[in-house]
C-alpha cells in the first residue's frame, strides 16, 4: 500500500511539473480589440503591453486621462478590470 501512494504521489508531482505555464501570452487579435476598447471607455489613453499571464489579462504601464500610469489586471470571461496597481 506504501508504494502504491509514493507511486500516485511522484505520478502527481511529475504531472504538476509538466503542465505548461501561462505566462506572456499574446492575446488573440479579436480579445486584444475588445480589452483596447474597454480601456479607452476606462479613460485610459496609451499603454505598453497587454498579455495574458498567470490566467489574468495584463496591462502594464496604462495612463489614464489624469496622466498616472498603472499597471491592470482584467478577468479573461469578464473582461473587467480586478486590479489596479498605481506606478
Amino acid at each position: 500500500m506504501l508504494v502504491r501512494t509514493l507511486g500516485l504521489s511522484a505520478l502527481a508531482l511529475s504531472l504538476a511539473f509538466a503542465a505548461p505555464a501561462l505566462a506572456d501570452e499574446k492575446l488573440p487579435a479579436d480579445q486584444q480589440a475588445k480589452v483596447e476598447d474597454i480601456l479607452k471607455k476606462e479613460g485610459f489613453t496609451k499603454w505598453k503591453e497587454i498579455e495574458l499571464d498567470d490566467g489574468f489579462i495584463e496591462v502594464d504601464d496604462a495612463i489614464g486621462a489624469d496622466g498616472k500610469k498603472s499597471d491592470l489586471k482584467l478577468d479573461p470571461k469578464t473582461l473587467e478590470i480586478v486590479k489596479r496597481k498605481a506606478e
